[in-house]
């Protein structure tokens, strides 16, 4: 399943700043469609995720109904991407 989504970073402040991709509601539901498929446990789903010329493989986190995509510093630096930014994110959930 290959989704793509604009949407703004967002930071979560933990005792460590995380920074995450909420994909858009629309989206959401596209994934929740194959997610019991392609869940390995918590309710996350893997992905393989592109910004920019950036790839990069991780898992959407379950939040509130929707999903998060988290971008670690390896994917944010080369981007230099920070919160408030808006990205444009092509995604396959891997099954």
């Amino acid at each position: 399943m290959d989704i793509v989504f604009t949407a703004r970073v967002i930071e979560w402040r933990g005792p460590a700043p995380f920074y995450f991709v909420p994909v858009p509601a629309e989206q959401a539901a596209e994934v929740r469609q194959v997610a019991a498929m392609a869940t390995y446990g918590w309710g996350v789903v893997p992905v393989e995720a592109r910004i920019g010329g950036t790839a990069f493989a991780t898992s959407l986190f379950p939040k509130d109904g929707g999903y998060l995509l988290p971008l670690k510093i390896a994917v944010r630096r080369p981007l230099d991407l920070s919160a408030g930014d808006d990205v444009n994110v092509a995604m396959t959930v891997r099954l």
